[in-house]
């Protein structure tokens, strides 16, 4: 049965009740507040819905995730990144980058990245919870992708493109910052062919929670803001 929240309650229920179909339903309701973002990516689960549905808890059994040791360039990405047609910042244009993530696409209608999403991000930024990648050429963003940090674990949520390889100009980078950071995992959350090309792979619920009680709380030498 599917857990609700209410406003007043950040307890979310054990990852192991999770629904099998769909795939990692967690529960529903609840707020976008700041402390409830922070306590679902803690606890292991993250927000996802369209417009018009309530708030959906997600916990997917297995979990994509990208070990940065383990990061796949492909020869003409690092082509593309010798060439230095790009360059890449972190936490300058939080906003921007949200909202190109929110923009339509050719291949999807709508976006799960509604008003009050990005609203809710937005406040993460402010208190130094989310951060930004933001790709430019020529002084225009083509690229970026935004996320969450906590201790040696990063959270991904969306990225865009408005020129070839630009968002893989700007995951690699972060990524490669990552490790020189000290960060252990990356999380992908679902599977897709665009980040299986880099080396993310499946790993059991079960192992993820480990890496979350392991790393949530180990300190770092992230500089963010660069």
């Amino acid at each position: 049965m599917l857990t609700w929240l209410s406003r007043g309650d950040l307890v979310f229920p054990p990852l192991e009740k999770a629904m099998r179909e769909p795939n990692g339903l967690l529960a529903a309701g609840g707020d976008l507040s700041p402390q409830r973002l922070v306590a679902a990516y803690r606890h292991g689960c993250f927000p996802w819905y369209q417009e018009g549905q309530p708030i959906l808890w997600w916990s997917p059994d297995p979990r994509t995730v990208l070990y940065p040791d383990e990061l796949h360039v492909s020869r003409s990405l690092r082509k593309t990144l010798r060439k230095g047609d790009f360059t890449v910042t972190l936490d300058q244009a939080f906003t921007d980058v949200i909202r190109g993530c929110a923009a339509p696409r050719s291949y999807a209608e709508g976006t799960w990245i509604t008003t009050p999403m990005q609203e809710a991000y937005i406040q993460l930024h402010a208190l130094g919870h989310a951060h930004s990648v933001e790709v430019w050429q020529e002084n225009r963003m083509v690229g970026g992708l935004y996320g969450l940090a906590m201790g040696r674990l990063f959270f991904g949520e969306s990225m865009f493109s408005r020129t070839t390889d630009a968002s893989k100009v700007g995951f690699v980078t972060l990524v490669e910052r990552l490790q020189g950071w000290g960060f252990k995992l990356i999380d992908c959350q679902m599977p897709t062919q665009h980040l299986a090309s880099f080396g993310a792979r499946p790993i059991p619920r079960s192992v993820f929670a480990e890496a979350l009680a392991r790393h949530l709380d180990e300190p770092t030498s992230a500089q963010w803001g660069s």
